[in-house]
């Protein structure tokens, strides 16, 4: 394993403690972790659920993977096969160990965009492989590359990948026999654009060879205190995972199992989840913009992409002054070192506190 790199968000503990000494407290921009209610249809298949003394199926149930494959298909246009959709322990997990569990050895690349999430690059070094940050993909030469990893929505810009580049991408990996993993937790937050799936016919032809598709529950149903998530795709790649989580204890409890059957199978919650979000958003980023921040991309996801030109740290305390903590952009890579990232799944209430602040 290679050295990881010191865990982001302990930079900000010093920013956290200067937000908070605001005197209206702290308006919490910064990790984007949900703080509406839990669905009570989703508490309740929970409870229902609570009295499960035996061990639980690393594959999950039946109905569960079921209603992943008719979301999928009713809510993205995807044909998955309930057969090839595997529960994991929150998107994180799985995100962290994938390169681990798909056999990628010590020196192989693996491929990230050059602003990401920072697990994707601490998935690599616990592999020992080598993490690559590139949006240059498609330039890259003949090197064999075992997994390449793209986001849309991006976490942290909010950008879409249309359906030309994600095809791109494929037909790359696919010459190159790479597997292409696409995190795509944010799918259901579209605003200005719509995110396509990498496993929607209209970018894989149809099949879903050499191809992954990461999603979660945390932010579309408020359940990132359950470590609710799925993987979907190629048939052979996930009974591939599904033999080595068996051997390693990846298992879903059966009562999350259970809450994220109920979730999957009900569309009304997330339409109420989308129109909190897009409230908070419609307030937060005029708000922005007059206090001299340029807003990029965004088009989706649940985070604004913000700079005002000033090296991402001396921006991060400014806000922290006005009792407003956001995250650093070059958490995300050294391309991100001029901008923030402002999540908009703060409280109504503190919401409206940053836009006054703000004002």
């Amino acid at each position: 394993m290679k050295a990881l790199p010191d865990f982001p968000w302990d930079r900000l503990a010093p920013y956290k403690e200067r937000a908070s000494a605001h005197p209206g407290g702290i308006a919490d921009l910064s990790v984007g972790t949900p703080v509406d209610p839990v669905p009570e249809s989703v508490r309740q298949a929970l409870a229902a659920a609570s009295d499960s003394p035996g061990y639980p199926l690393t594959y999950g149930t039946a109905r569960l993977r079921e209603a992943a494959a008719n979301w999928l298909r009713r809510n993205h246009g995807v044909a998955a096969d309930p057969a090839a959709v595997l529960p994991a322990i929150g998107s994180k997990e799985l995100v962290a160990w994938l390169p681990t569990l798909l056999g990628v050895r010590p020196g192989q690349r693996v491929i990230f965009p050059e602003l990401a999430y920072p697990t994707y690059d601490v998935g690599a070094r616990l592999a020992g492989a080598e993490p690559y940050a590139t949006d240059g993909l498609l330039a890259l030469g003949p090197e064999p590359v075992p997994l390449v990893w793209v986001n849309s929505p991006s976490n942290p810009t909010g950008r879409v990948l249309p359906a030309e580049h994600l095809r791109k991408v494929v037909s790359w990996a696919r010459e190159r026999g790479a597997v292409v993993a696409s995190d795509e937790c944010y799918i259901d937050l579209g605003w200005e654009e719509s995110p396509i799936s990498i496993l929607h016919p209209d970018v894989c032809g149809g099949s879903h060879e050499g191809l992954l598709a990461v999603h979660s529950l945390s932010k579309r149903s408020n359940l990132a205190g359950y470590r609710a998530a799925f993987v979907a795709g190629d048939p052979a790649l996930i009974k591939a995972l599904l033999e080595v989580r068996k051997h390693a204890g990846m298992i879903v409890p059966a009562p999350i199992q259970a809450a994220m059957t109920a979730a999957l199978d009900d569309d009304a919650h997330v339409a109420v989840q989308r129109e909190r979000y897009a409230a908070r958003r419609a307030a937060l980023r005029p708000a922005l913009n007059a206090a001299g921040w340029e807003i990029e991309h965004s088009e989706a996801g649940l985070y604004l992409w913000a700079s005002n030109g000033a090296d991402c740290w001396d921006q991060v305390g400014e806000l922290a002054a006005k009792g407003i903590l956001v995250a650093p952009g070059d958490i995300y890579g050294p391309s991100g070192s001029r901008h923030i990232r402002v999540a908009i799944t703060a409280s109504d209430e503190r919401i409206d506190a940053a836009v006054s602040r703000l004002q």
